[in-house]
């Protein structure tokens, strides 16, 4: 089986100014594609060959895992994202309510998570079996489904995300994402 790029849900310009068109570039068609090219040249004859991505990231190890869960994590990212502002919908401010305390809250520690986390990694809101939100930072290729919990959301803070756009101010970075990110993508993950 061959992983293909994920599509993007919007064009490649739509996202500015708070992700520009030369990022996208970059991040989503050359860090990405490497990501997916890589991913498909390691399963080559191994029993990951005909593995769904999501089984690969669950069970394999080394260079395998890290080009699968980039793919993914990326994928997952680049969907995640929107260039329509968005209120927060009805039932996901309740559940960011009854885990957070409010959806500014829950925006407030999922950006200084972010915002604190050493080095390369990614940020997730997952849900557990039971639908409880938990706010998990993952370091290079670290993805929840590992832990058997259901990505609702993430946010890419290697630096290759946002170099471009914000050099090294991350926190620029991580206010502009709250900008973009589709919260109505983020409700049917949890409730679909």
């Amino acid at each position: 089986m061959t992983h293909p790029i994920p599509q993007l849900p919007y064009a490649l310009e739509s996202l500015a100014p708070h992700m520009s068109r030369e990022t996208l570039e970059f991040h989503y068609g050359k860090h990405l594609q490497t990501y997916v090219d890589n991913l498909n040249k390691l399963i080559i004859h191994t029993e990951y060959e005909d593995m769904p991505i999501e089984e690969i990231i669950r069970t394999a190890q080394g260079g395998i895992f890290n080009n699968a869960a980039q793919t993914w994590n990326h994928g997952f990212f680049f969907q995640s994202l929107t260039p329509f502002k968005q209120e927060i919908p009805a039932r996901l401010a309740q559940a960011l309510t009854e885990n957070f305390g409010s959806p500014e809250a829950f925006v407030q520690t999922f950006s200084q998570t972010a915002l604190t986390l050493f080095g390369s990694g990614w940020v997730w809101l997952a849900a557990d079996g039971e639908g409880k939100l938990q706010i998990i930072p993952e370091s290079n290729a670290g993805n929840p489904l590992r832990q058997g919990l259901k990505p609702i959301l993430t946010l890419d803070v290697w630096e290759h995300a946002y170099y471009i756009d914000y050099r090294n101010r991350r926190a620029d970075y991580i206010r502009a994402f709250w900008e973009i990110a589709d919260w109505q993508k983020m409700e049917n993950r949890l409730f679909g």
